[in-house]
């Protein structure tokens, strides 16, 4: 039986919960996540892999905020180490920096200890697995979910890809230097911790479709305590201890979710579509690809948006013969696909994705009976569940997160086509699915960035 690590746990509750998924995780054993606890990185390795070779993995700016101290804790507990790998200012989750880091670590056995956040421990975790070594993170801020879960997601070959491989065996969270983190991190962290309403209502809808069915314990994980850890944004943005443990604790239960699956659906469903769509298009903002998670929360924001629509009208009285008369055939979809996307990568991408979730006109006229059926109660459980777009929109201002799409360099006009192309990249069934083979996403559209919608796009000829 594993024994887990944990610190001032901030309810009975949390505590369970943290246990009950250190049980449950294949991969993770340690969890340590207190003040100073950088300082104890020496104490937990040693805990987990004995007299092995540690090597500390950063960048620049991790090395600075956490990585010496951890090298320190290895010096001063006598523990043999190799000098550290610190990443340049080039660091990108892109393959050529996995490449850069395997060549260092082919030239030892030591065991990395990934010091930072979202890049470098995708980096670190997916070398590890292609050396057949385990890891261990020491993570520098809340930023997002992927500490603890399984896989890395990584650009490769022009598409952001979701790498399989092992969580780290220990994960170490300093609350102080969580706390010093740079401005935005930690918002970054409740914005992609906020998109798991989002990803709920649309594991709620998969489930109603038959597409893929909740696994109760995993949805709990998440869903359980999620409005609890969302509950004080602007205790967040002011960086307050204990709102920024409940932000580790519920960035570290969705990653143990993840983790215990195999699977990214308890974390992930349009709302990331669009983030990784803006990924593969290279897309940047000021001179800088904007976080993960602020990209996720305006595609959150737009999860949520068509949601509401949805939500206004009567499913159950659909003409479903109307959807099936104008469900495009693969072949009409694929042209579509090249319309919109082009050429390259990002487009042989799209068309892999659609043909594997494609159905028949047969199979959707079924799905589309089976969810009429049961609209009523399935609405009921959406509205229950989902935040309003506008109540997203005012937390996410509180904890400083972006809660415009010009706020991170994408248009209204950029935002709407998005909606088509990212439901074409993953063949995840998610918001976009439904209103696409409901027949309904282009009236839905048409309200969102019409005169009333939460993001108006003038007539040619008329001020914004």
């Amino acid at each position: 039986m594993k024994q887990p690590i944990m610190q001032t746990v901030t309810s009975e509750l949390d505590e369970q919960l943290l246990a009950g998924a250190l049980e449950a995780a294949g991969d993770t054993r340690t969890l340590l996540v207190d003040a100073g606890a950088r300082h104890r990185a020496q104490q937990v390795f040693e805990a987990e892999f004995g007299s092995a070779r540690a090597i500390v993995v950063a960048d620049r700016n991790t090395f600075d905020a956490a990585g010496r101290e951890v090298v320190d804790s290895f010096a001063h507990g006598s523990h043999d180490s190799d000098s550290p790998f610190i990443f340049g200012p080039h660091i990108y989750a892109e393959y050529s920096c996995v490449e850069e880091l395997a060549r260092k670590l082919h030239s030892t056995d030591a065991i990395p200890v990934a010091v930072g956040s979202g890049t470098v421990n995708d980096l670190t975790k997916l070398v590890a697995h292609q050396l057949h070594r385990p890891y261990m993170v020491v993570a520098t801020a809340a930023s997002m979910d992927g500490y603890t879960a399984y896989g890395a997601s990584i650009t490769h070959q022009g598409s952001k890809q979701t790498f399989d491989c092992p969580a780290p065996r220990a994960v170490i969270a300093d609350l102080d230097v969580v706390a010093a983190a740079p401005t935005g991190m930690n918002a970054s962290g409740y914005a992609d911790l906020f998109a798991k309403s989002a990803a709920g209502g649309d594991w709620i809808l998969a489930d109603a479709a038959g597409e893929e069915p909740i696994h109760g314990p995993t949805w709990d994980a998440v869903q359980g305590r999620l409005r609890a850890w969302l509950s004080a944004p602007e205790a967040v943005a002011a960086g307050d201890p204990a709102s920024l443990r409940h932000l580790v604790y519920g960035l570290m239960m969705t990653g143990f979710a993840m983790q215990s699956l195999r699977s990214s659906r308890p974390a992930s469903g349009a709302d990331h579509q669009f983030s990784h769509l803006w990924d593969m298009q290279h897309h940047t903002h000021r001179g800088a690809a904007p976080s993960h998670g602020f990209k996720v929360g305006i595609g959150t924001l737009a999860s949520l948006a068509l949601y509401d629509e949805i939500l206004q009208r009567n499913v159950a009285a659909i003409d479903i013969d109307d959807a099936i008369r104008r469900w495009p055939s693969l072949a009409e979809i694929e042209g579509r696909i090249g319309a919109v996307l082009g050429g390259g990568e990002l487009a042989a991408k799209a068309v892999k994705e659609t043909r594997a979730k494609h159905i028949d006109r047969d199979a959707l006229r079924l799905q589309l009976i089976r969810l009429r059926d049961e609209w009523p109660g399935l609405a009921a459980r959406l509205r229950a569940h989902l935040p309003r777009c506008a109540e997203a929109r005012d937390m996410l201002r509180a904890a400083g997160c972006p809660f415009e799409p010009e706020a991170i360099g994408i248009s209204r006009e950029r935002l709407r086509l998005s909606y088509e192309q990212a439901w074409y990249i993953r063949r995840r069934y998610t918001v976009l699915d439904f209103a696409q083979r409901a027949g309904i996403a282009g009236e839905a559209l048409d309200c969102i960035f019409g005169p009333s919608g939460p993001w108006p796009i003038p007539a040619k000829g008329e001020e914004r």
